[in-house]
């Protein structure tokens, strides 16, 4: 069955001037425009096409591949808002509709929003939504903690960032153990920390254990590079402000920097930790 909004597999069976025409199965035929048809393509063969609505609701076929299909995440910018609702660039030529009821907070032009890809039930319109509970699982996750998986930066909170985890549930990064540039619409691999007893699921970027170190240390690095090559922390500084600073344990830290000094990229300072130069 053809899937509007989603990329299909369909058979040539007729070709004009102005385009082919795709066998749509329970659509009828479909108008690939010439622009869109590879230059060997002829009757008999089979093409992949992303099927949507153009500006007139009928349907079409592109060799384009949009930024997102139905029944997926994704972070597009907002090209434009009227009365209707918002626009969203997708890649192709008739913008994504992202309709005023579907928006969780008021968006306007150039924003970069994640949103979820539906067909409208009323309309056979492909829309959008920045409601995005409603398509995240109620249900229990069956995740362990220390489990790699998939997320979606989607917004900065008071605590941290919200996130989709593989495209089913809601997870919460904390700011304090974020170590490194974050963005909305950031695709990451992260680990499960906590799962609450209210379902709720708690993430972290880095991999738990300590096959990890080289990596930390690098995040460790970078953040003295940033203070200036120097920073005012130790092996003997409170948990509680190492924690704050890098967002990671005491132990691990002390792990990290002894890898750093260890390839001569520190000195350890009865005050701080420096970056060694040539100069030093």
């Amino acid at each position: 069955m053809l899937k509007v909004g989603k990329i299909n597999t369909l058979t040539i069976v007729k070709s004009l001037d102005f385009g082919v025409y795709l066998d749509g199965e329970d659509k009828g035929e479909i108008l690939m425009p010439r622009r869109y048809v590879p230059e060997d393509a002829k009757v008999g063969d089979s093409i992949d096409a992303f099927i949507y609505l153009d500006s007139e609701d009928r349907l079409i076929a592109t060799t384009e591949t949009p930024l997102t299909q139905v029944g997926q995440f994704a972070c597009l910018k907002v090209k434009q808002v009227n009365k209707a609702g918002a626009f969203m660039e997708w890649g192709l030529p008739k913008d994504l509709f992202l309709p005023f009821g579907e928006q969780q907070r008021r968006v306007f032009e150039d924003d970069n929003v994640v949103v979820f890809t539906y067909i409208d039930a009323d309309t056979g319109r492909i829309a959008c939504s920045s409601k995005l509970g409603q398509f995240l699982k109620k249900e229990s996750p069956e995740f362990k903690e220390n489990d790699a998986v998939e997320i979606i930066i989607v917004e900065r909170t008071n605590l941290g960032y919200k996130a989709i985890i593989n495209s089913s549930y809601w997870g919460l990064l904390y700011e304090n153990q974020i170590f490194e540039q974050i963005n909305i619409g950031d695709k990451k691999t992260a680990y499960i920390k906590t799962i609450r007893p209210d379902g709720k699921i708690d993430l972290i970027l880095q991999k738990p254990g300590y096959e990890k170190v080289s990596d930390i240390s690098e995040q460790i690095f970078e953040k003295i590079k940033e203070e200036g090559g120097f920073i005012a922390i130790t092996d003997h500084s409170d948990s509680e402000i190492i924690y704050n600073t890098f967002g990671i344990s005491k132990k691990t830290f002390k792990k990290a920097i002894g890898n750093l000094y260890k390839n001569r990229k520190i000195i350890l300072e009865d005050n701080g930790i420096r970056i060694k130069t040539k100069h030093n």
